[in-house]
């Protein structure tokens, strides 16, 4: 009788260091090791033993298709290119996300750049126009309809045209140049609002099958950060509408744009610290990119040092299924946030309301 107990015995111990080391590979089991232990009867340790098999194999399938590759869910993916030349970066951006398969012939496409302000890129405030002609080109080779740069400032919209040097670019590439505070406006209402019942959009930007936003990397003295979302208040009028509930009004006007913002593009080259407008430039030297506005924001944000739990309005546009904020469901390619990024200074206001915030 003892040589029959033993044999189980061993089988037991050899059934609970399979399933240990499963979990390790597996994650999370369903049977526990602790379950096994005591099970001396040879019957019982048969059963125990096929059980355990046949859970193992039910797991590791289990795990198997819940990775991207079998997902019908992948996670959205974020390129984060550094470098000095920033056609070659923008270029590497657009493959690292496969852009090519999410514009194409018959689209009719606005590329819409940041021009707040007539100052130039340099100043970390402006779109630098040598991203916008990387982003012509690349919409040439994949055969798009029709293509406008088009952009509506705070300021005179066409004396930023010259100070930031887009005309000779469009120039060049033979496209049209728009400013789209001259626009006709449409008067459009936003579904389900926050905050935004109603705005007057730009009729450029409606008519566009495909939408190319190219915000640059900066703070913003009441949202915290101004990135690509916020980027889309160029194509309304008046503007001044935002500036109460901003960050429910940002989500608002991001949600009528939801399916035609097939790319956002953040010209991180160089960045603005302090304010949006009248900030101190920080050098960086970067190009982040992404079909998911809301992630891209949310990269661009980490990229800064600032915490995206923290900007209420990706929150926001999260909950109203925009797009993603969680970091753990963003598959960042390139380069490494962590290797990248920097404490961008915050506005003084704006820093010490967080910080109040943080005390309570």
């Amino acid at each position: 009788m003892g040589k029959r107990t033993d044999v189980p015995t061993k089988m037991c111990c050899i059934i609970c260091e399979t399933v240990a080391t499963a979990r390790t590979l597996f994650g999370d089991l369903l049977l526990s090791p602790l379950e096994l232990t005591g099970c001396h009867p040879a019957v019982r340790s048969a059963q125990y033993l096929s059980l355990a098999i046949a859970r193992l194999y039910l797991l590791a399938v289990r795990k198997v298709y819940k990775s991207p590759e079998y997902s019908g869910s992948a996670m959205t993916s974020v390129a984060i290119v550094k470098g000095t030349q920033p056609s070659k970066m923008t270029g590497r951006a657009l493959d690292l996300i496969g852009a090519e398969k999410l514009v194409g012939p018959g689209d009719s496409v606005l590329i819409k750049p940041n021009y707040v302000a007539a100052k130039h890129p340099s100043t970390g405030v402006t779109t630098d126009s040598a991203v916008i002609e990387a982003l012509i080109q690349f919409t040439k080779r994949v055969g798009a309809k029709d293509i406008i740069v088009g952009e509506g400032g705070s300021g005179s919209t066409e004396r930023a045209f010259d100070v930031v040097g887009i005309r000779d670019v469009t120039a060049r590439q033979k496209v049209k140049l728009i400013d789209l505070n001259q626009d006709p406006r449409v008067t459009v209402r936003v579904p389900q609002p926050l905050a935004l019942a109603e705005v007057g959009i730009a009729e450029t930007a409606l008519k566009s099958t495909c939408i190319i936003n190219v915000p640059k990397l900066k703070v913003h003295h009441m949202a915290l950060a101004t990135l690509s979302m916020k980027n889309l208040m160029g194509t309304i009028l008046p503007k001044s509408i935002m500036h109460s509930q901003i960050n429910e009004k940002i989500v608002d006007l991001a949600s009528l744009f939801k399916e035609e913002v097939k790319l956002s593009v953040i010209d991180g080259l160089v960045g603005s610290e302090i304010d949006e407008v009248s900030g101190t430039p920080v050098k960086m030297d970067l190009i982040i990119a992404g079909q998911d506005m809301v992630a891209v924001d949310t990269v661009g944000a980490m990229v800064m040092g600032i915490d995206p739990g923290k900007a209420k309005y990706l929150r926001l546009a999260e909950e109203r299924g925009l797009g993603v904020s969680n970091t753990e469901e963003i598959d960042i390619r390139g380069e490494n946030i962590d290797d990248v990024k920097r404490g961008f200074r915050l506005p003084p206001t704006l820093k010490r309301l967080l910080y109040h915030a943080m005390k309570i």
